[in-house]
């Protein structure tokens, strides 16, 4: 059983979290210092939950008493749900309704679009961290090192034309 960690500033109710779930809602809900692709990821995660669950009762609403239907409990269609936003689509669970297959369109762009977005969060921060490691110049020497070669470059220009 993994203990529970104290709610952080702000979040009450969160201590009956393990500790790991409430750091992550911590982390979710902080949004100071964060780059813009690691907001956009996780901001597109908790759209494709919320599309999910909301996707999960749509489909049911859409399906029931249709013939041939074989989402008709939410358990089902929320690993329905699951199954198609990661387009894995056992065939296990399908909609037969034109509606449910609209509400299965939605779950599975936003599906591909959240998993598309949150693997370009990874690659970039992976090459970001790479790059700090191969060149760990700062901003500062950076723009030292450029304002020095303009020096430089003014005279050696100065010296050629005189």
């Amino acid at each position: 059983m993994a203990p529970c960690a104290r709610p952080a500033p702000g979040l009450r109710g969160v201590s009956m979290l393990p500790g790991f779930l409430a750091r992550m809602v911590e982390l979710m809900r902080r949004r100071d210092g964060r780059s813009l692709h690691v907001k956009a990821a996780g901001g597109a995660t908790a759209v494709l939950l919320v599309v999910m669950l909301t996707g999960s009762w749509a489909v049911l609403v859409a399906e029931e008493g249709a013939r041939g239907a074989s989402l008709t409990s939410y358990p089902k269609a929320l690993w329905w749900s699951v199954e198609t936003a990661t387009t894995v689509g056992y065939g296990d669970f399908y909609p037969v309704t034109w509606w449910g297959r609209v509400v299965g369109t939605v779950v599975m762009v936003v599906g591909i679009t959240t998993y598309g977005m949150v693997t370009a969060a990874l690659a970039t921060w992976f090459v970001a961290r790479q790059q700090k490691r191969a060149h760990p110049v700062g901003a500062e020497t950076l723009h030292a090192l450029h304002e020095r070669f303009d020096r430089l470059e003014e005279l050696l220009g100065a010296k050629k034309k005189g």
